[in-house]
């Protein structure tokens, strides 16, 4: 073999190996691309969450939020307010509907493309909407009750409807039980997200903290 000969297929050899190389970094750019736009996205979302809660949440409610709960016809007045009050919840949540529901599509997207380990404020949240809800049905039942064969059986019945109260209600208790649970789901979507927008642990973020160290 000539060296005219081997030079052209190093040459052809080169060609390919640069040809490789540029699909994959075009690949890599453009996953890194939608990467960043799906963590700009959820990390938004996360936030209208965050304050979609806490209006639900709000202790203050209005008149016009409960217009539209109808009264059964074998329903007691004790129990139709019981049931009435403790729907501000579900009224207030239909608001945020399309949030939520945004989120919970969103979770198997970023499960998919940025690590099933990664999505763990994702079911945090939706624990979080889920015991707020569940509070309201608990209470609808509870708060009706007024009749106690003990004043241990009213103890118990009275601690139980404070338990739901202080997930209900929003400030009602010193030790609030869900916004230190919210601001660690936020504080932890926060820490994926943002690692995830700024680069950091790529290829590129490397090279700059090289270039930045060495400047």
């Amino acid at each position: 073999m000539s060296w005219l000969d081997l030079l052209q297929q190093v040459s052809l050899l080169i060609a390919i190996w640069v040809a490789i190389y540029g699909i994959d970094s075009w690949r890599r750019e453009h996953t890194g691309k939608r990467q960043i736009e799906l963590a700009e996205d959820a990390l938004a979302l996360f936030y209208e969450a965050a304050d979609a809660i806490r209006h639900i949440r709000h202790p203050a409610s209005f008149g016009h939020e409960l217009k539209d709960i109808e009264r059964g016809e074998t329903e007691s007045d004790a129990d139709y307010d019981a049931r009435r009050n403790a729907s501000i919840v579900f009224v207030r949540y239909n608001l945020y509907k399309d949030t939520f529901s945004k989120l919970h599509a969103m979770r198997y997207r970023f499960m998919a493309q940025i690590g099933k380990d990664k999505a763990k404020a994702f079911e945090d949240l939706r624990e979080i909407v889920n015991s707020i809800q569940m509070s309201a049905n608990m209470l609808a039942r509870l708060w009706p009750r007024n009749s106690f064969p003990s004043d241990s059986a009213w103890e118990s019945h009275r601690a139980r409807v404070e338990k739901y109260e202080a997930i209900f209600w929003e400030g009602l208790e010193e030790d609030d039980p869900i916004n230190p649970k919210l601001a660690a789901a936020i504080q932890e979507i926060e820490s994926v997200c943002r690692a995830v927008i700024s680069g950091k642990g790529t290829i590129y973020s490397f090279f700059n903290w090289r270039i930045s160290r060495g400047s």
